[in-house]
């Protein structure tokens, strides 16, 4: 009896781990029954981020919530990073089996989950956008061109010598930019400072020289954007129009009195829309 109950749990144990096996780009946290939904963090974020969003779905869920190589102790990959982690992504898919996964994706989560679903249309039934733009590096760099994002630059060598105050500073004032919440901030704050500097550094640099706006075209799910309005609203509408121009299948809802963490400033806001839209 004993033996036939190691026999069992051996057979668990391994089976467990061929199901949710994890990837040297990213690890998963896997909870909750029913339909797969994958949860892409922003930039540094972890797979905390999502946790009252998986408490809320769960019931009736399979959420998949990724933490990336490089943040929240996560090991650091060898660049191009981003361009590793979709890869394992729709590998980490194929191995598991998930059948037409919900992507719900937040900043970079939302990027990246626009380059999956313009890559591979039929593979997934929707995505959610929370405040990630196709290509954020127009809307920060003037006269933008993806040729120009070199990790060897000036402001990367800066950003990679910087002390630790002086990096935890500047975290801070990110932080305060990024959300209205308080309460919020170190936690924000810790995630910068804890991941390691060159994913932080050449990792940011993949994802501003992505530019998915004609690519945009090739999606063929719903998707839903939840959208910030901070600072101006005018502006913010104006930017979505302008870079999901391509995209055919949309719908934008435009998050009051929030800045770029909007599951952490309109909570309840939040959660009503991604249920909404599950």
């Amino acid at each position: 009896m004993k033996s036939r109950y190691t026999v069992l749990v051996l057979f668990f144990i391994l089976n467990y781990g061929s199901i949710f096996g994890q990837s040297k780009a990213f690890n998963v946290k896997v909870s909750g029954k029913g339909e797969p939904v994958l949860l892409f963090p922003g930039f540094t974020c972890t797979a905390q981020v999502w946790e009252e969003t998986i408490a809320a779905i769960s019931a009736n869920h399979e959420c998949h919530a990724f933490t990336f190589a490089g943040f929240g102790g996560v090991p650091a990959i060898e660049m191009p990073w981003l361009p590793t982690i979709k890869d394992e992504v729709l590998a980490y898919i194929r191995q598991n089996k998930l059948n037409k996964p919900i992507i719900i994706g937040h900043s970079l989560g939302g990027t990246l989950g626009m380059w999956l679903a313009a890559t591979e249309p039929t593979l997934f039934k929707k995505l959610v956008v929370v405040d990630g733009l196709p290509c954020t590096g127009a809307l920060m760099i003037p006269n933008f061109k993806t040729s120009d994002m070199m990790y060897d630059n000036p402001f990367s060598k800066q950003q990679l010598a910087m002390d630790s105050i002086s990096f935890r500073k500047m975290s801070s004032q990110m932080a305060f930019g990024m959300c209205m919440n308080k309460a919020k901030h170190e936690q924000l704050i810790n995630w910068m400072t804890i991941a390691d500097r060159k994913t932080y550094v050449y990792g940011y640099i993949d994802m501003l020289k992505l530019d998915l706006r004609e690519d945009l075209a090739w999606i063929q799910i719903p998707v839903v954007v939840l959208a910030a309005t901070f600072p101006s609203k005018q502006i913010v509408e104006k930017t979505w129009d302008s870079q999901l121009a391509k995209l055919n299948n949309k719908v934008i809802h435009y998050a009051d009195n929030s800045a770029h963490f909007i599951m952490y400033d309109q909570p309840e806001w939040f959660l009503n829309k991604i249920k909404e839209n599950l």
